[in-house]
């Protein structure tokens, strides 16, 4: 009698969490993200284990996160220095369309990746309770640590076509906090959508090749008539692409009304999209 009282003490003490959608209120938001704050380490460990598993047992390794924007620099040089002239300001082009991928890679790859995590992870979602943002998180930080590998090939093209870095360098780490917060907004949403419609798991490929187009990736932001600037800059990647570009190889003053407005979408879209997938975090492992 007295274990069973010892076990039923044990039980009667033991934590539950109930997962209940919240309320949409600024309170709300700073109480999950104190919760959230408890799992950093469930964080870090998710986004290592990411990174070992996609390159395990791959004759390359880690040169599988230089190949893909090496291999569409190679297309975008052929295309746009040979077969078409596109007006880069005196960069060579292949460094002109790299410095540009590697934000652009980075974006395309976290948003295409965590989309369908809830589906990869439906074990671990219906079983234990953590913050499910993790997620499509740990897919964000695995795509930034990509690009920190891949930059050190444009490091080594500025030095073979010895393009030096200038004062305006400096304003790359604001462009890049804006491209990993916009990255993380649209993939935590992009990702509590994909769990009950499954359609946006096939969309987002699609997607991703139109906005490559409408993104100064392969052309420059001046190579846009001027009458239809306004409405090109809406486009919330365009103030991250061309600004990195300018920051890194161009050496040239940042463009603050792109940057500005690209600030502003990724700013509003990150609380908006964490609260929406709050709210739909408590029926997730029911449809899933």
């Amino acid at each position: 009698m007295q274990a069973m009282s010892d076990s039923g003490g044990r039980n009667e003490s033991r934590r539950v969490k109930i997962i209940r959608a919240p309320s949409f209120s600024i309170r709300t938001l700073l109480a999950n993200l104190a919760d959230l704050r408890q799992y950093r380490d469930l964080l870090y460990t998710l986004t290592l284990h990411r990174l070992s598993v996609r390159y395990k047992q791959s004759l390359l390794g880690w040169a599988w996160a230089l190949l893909q924007p090496l291999a569409l620099m190679a297309i975008y040089t052929v295309v746009f220095s040979l077969v078409t002239r596109v007006p880069t300001h005196g960069t060579p082009y292949a460094v002109f369309v790299y410095a540009a991928l590697l934000p652009w890679t980075f974006f395309a790859t976290a948003i295409t990746n965590s989309a369908g995590g809830f589906l990869a992870h439906t074990q671990l979602i219906t079983k234990v309770y953590f913050p499910r943002e993790i997620i499509p998180a740990t897919y964000v930080f695995a795509a930034l640590f990509d690009l920190l590998i891949a930059a050190a090939v444009l490091a080594g093209m500025m030095a073979w076509y010895r393009i030096p870095l200038t004062s305006h360098a400096a304003f790359l780490f604001p462009v890049l906090a804006v491209n990993m917060i916009l990255a993380m907004g649209l993939s935590i949403l992009l990702a509590a959508v994909q769990v009950r419609f499954r359609d946006v798991g096939l969309a987002i490929p699609l997607l991703m090749q139109v906005w490559l187009f409408a993104t100064p990736v392969v052309y420059p932001l001046s190579a846009v008539p001027k009458r239809f600037e306004s409405l090109y800059i809406l486009n919330p990647m365009v103030g991250i692409v061309e600004n990195f570009r300018r920051a890194v190889i161009e050496g040239a003053s940042p463009d603050l009304k792109s940057f500005w407005y690209s600030a502003a979408v990724a700013g509003v879209l990150l609380p908006i999209a964490f609260l929406f997938f709050k709210n739909r975090e408590a029926t997730m492992a029911d449809i899933i």
